[in-house]
């Protein structure tokens, strides 16, 4: 006498949420690369192609089990108490929190500070000294390649305007 267990189908419908804002993106960033110069289209369309590739993947994969009965475009795991267990709820506010402050604090400051706090919640407090110098020395290796070497467009804020002034004075 065996029953089968049957396995409630997957909800998906949440986990095509990042996909599809993905695919309006890049989508949208293709858009605005016409009059870049020729090194940054092909920059771009080679990232943005491997990401549409591994969306369509997704999406095929998506279909299959929605085709099997194996899955709904349920949105009921989009957001569980694990998100805050895992810092995932965590990690979505520091990013949003770095979007909102780069043009404030500039580049370099905010990457530091989302490096330092996205590694701090996912170590969950641990080794918060390495982590600090592990933030700042990427933060300082962008400025000086993106900002300094290459003079991206990037958002200047105290720290880069600082540092130009001292590399300008000696």
């Amino acid at each position: 006498m065996s029953s089968e267990h049957h396995k409630p189908p997957r909800q998906i419908g949440g986990e095509l949420v990042i996909p599809i804002l993905s695919v309006g993106f890049t989508i949208y960033f293709f858009m605005t690369i016409w009059n870049s110069p020729w090194t940054a289209q092909v920059s771009t369309f080679m990232i943005g192609g491997i990401l549409l590739l591994v969306c369509a993947i997704f999406f095929i994969r998506c279909a299959i089990w929605l085709s099997r009965g194996e899955g709904t475009l349920g949105f009921g795991n989009l957001f569980t108490m694990d998100d805050f267990r895992t810092g995932r709820i965590g990690l979505l506010l520091t990013t949003v929190g770095y979007v909102a402050l780069i043009d404030t604090l500039g580049f370099t400051l905010t990457t530091f500070l989302f490096l330092a706090v996205s590694m701090l919640i996912l170590a969950r407090g641990k080794n918060a000294v390495f982590i600090t110098m592990i933030s700042a020395a990427m933060a300082l290796t962008g400025w000086a390649v993106f900002i300094w070497a290459f003079d991206a467009r990037f958002p200047r804020g105290w720290f880069e305007t600082t540092m130009k002034a001292v590399l300008a004075n000696g």
